[in-house]
């Protein structure tokens, strides 16, 4: 018999984890990667007796591996906001799915855990950018203006860590990251001892963001206005691909009436042409549609966040039509 913990190399995926495994400790094999490595299912060959934990990548996109390790005899607790496709109706499936807008794996497990570690789950809500819950939640929890910032930064940082081509754009490998986290019943207990950690993903994280947001919109709907849509490229550089997503977060609270997608040049050719990694935001103030235009890129995600994998350079225009479409 064999554990397997496969979680999502993001904010979300890790404080799902940490929650968890605070709850229940468990000796397991930890599964993740970068946060677009979502074919987890794939990495692993279960047998009969093995206990298996996936949270925050979506069933539809491991809908193989999940039936596999179904019929070999192993128990899955399957935990997710994103698209799921045919949930299995099994006994050895405990599925936690929730595809609203407003929620993300880390308070499905919150809510599964009646609130046991619901800092950890206040730090994944902001680094998932559901600010309004996050924030209502630290409210709850009686926290300040600084503590809230704390759980704030600590969220996004771990969020924006997630993101790259590979792991060797990453800060941190997500498996390093949530065996630091996990020390930890409290994120605040994490940043004061950690602040080695707390520092390198906060300041990477602020110098990376400041050449994002000094790039010039390649295709705008309404030039000048903040609604619409709105295209920008980044080059093939590490800061780029590490910021690409947590780029579209930003750009969507500062302009929450307009829709953005980001691509991030590749180091690889499609063909020889130029192709993109791409992150796709709805406006925040109508948080759909994101997921339905991935797909037809063969991406994929949820409603008001979405990616692209690879994008060839002929994409280009039909994906700004499809924003201009979907938001204008």
């Amino acid at each position: 018999m064999a554990d397997y913990d496969l979680f999502n190399g993001d904010a979300d995926g890790i404080c799902s984890l940490v929650q968890l495994r605070l709850a229940e400790p468990r000796i397991s094999t930890l599964i993740t990667g970068i946060k677009r490595d979502i074919k987890l299912m794939g990495h692993i060959r279960p047998e009969a007796g093995d206990r298996i934990t996936v949270l925050d990548v979506s069933m539809e996109k491991n809908q193989k591996g999940l039936h596999a390790a179904l019929e070999a005899g192993a128990t899955v607790f399957y935990a997710d906001h994103h698209q799921s496709g045919d949930i299995p109706d099994h006994p050895a499936l405990s599925a936690h799915i929730n595809t609203a807008s407003n929620t993300c794996t880390a308070l499905i497990v919150d809510y599964y855990l009646e609130g046991k570690y619901r800092d950890w789950a206040i730090v994944a809500a902001y680094g998932d950018n559901i600010t309004q819950v996050a924030e209502e939640l630290a409210n709850q929890a009686g926290y300040n203006t600084a503590q809230k910032l704390m759980l704030e930064q600590l969220g996004v940082g771990m969020n924006y860590n997630g993101y790259g081509a590979s792991l060797d754009d990453l800060f941190y490998h997500p498996a390093e990251l949530f065996r630091i986290a996990v020390q930890y019943d409290s994120p605040f207990d994490m940043i004061e001892t950690r602040q080695d950690v707390y520092r390198t993903l906060t300041v990477g994280y602020q110098e990376d963001m400041d050449k994002g947001l000094s790039i010039t919109p390649y295709s705008e709907t309404h030039p000048g206005e903040e609604k619409g849509a709105a295209m920008m490229i980044l080059p093939n550089e590490q800061w780029a691909r590490r910021i690409s997503g947590v780029l579209g977060n930003e750009l969507a609270n500062r302009f929450p009436d307009r829709a953005h997608a980001i691509l991030t040049e590749l180091p690889e050719p499609l063909n020889g042409e130029m192709a993109y990694l791409v992150s796709l935001r709805a406006p925040k103030n109508n948080l759909t549609g994101a997921d339905s235009i991935a797909v037809k890129f063969g991406g994929g995600g949820r409603k008001g966040a979405a990616g692209i994998d690879v994008l060839a350079t002929t994409d280009m225009d039909k994906l700004a039509d499809a924003l201009a479409e979907a938001y204008v």
